[in-house]
């Protein structure tokens, strides 16, 4: 049964987790300017203004474990020994 730290190059491929990570920072972007336009224009867009920041900074609070396990792959691939 192989180690875990003997499959270090199979880990170090944050191809997937790295796309996933940059999707939910994208979406969280769009939330917030959609939230600002709705604060600017004083209306609701599908939600109210306060609603859209609120999804901006849950989903990018949801991409950061994407970008950990992109910086642990970049550490594993990085390492020697």
């Amino acid at each position: 049964m192989p180690y875990r730290w003997e499959k270090r190059k199979e880990m170090a491929d944050p191809r997937s987790a790295g796309l996933a990570g940059h999707a939910c920072w994208f979406l969280s972007a769009i939330f917030a300017i959609i939230g600002i336009i709705a604060a600017a224009i004083d209306a609701d867009i599908g939600l109210g203004a306060t609603n859209w920041f609120l999804l901006a900074i849950v989903v990018a609070i949801l991409g950061i474990p994407f970008f950990m396990g992109v910086i642990t792959a970049w550490i594993l691939k990085e390492k020697k020994g």
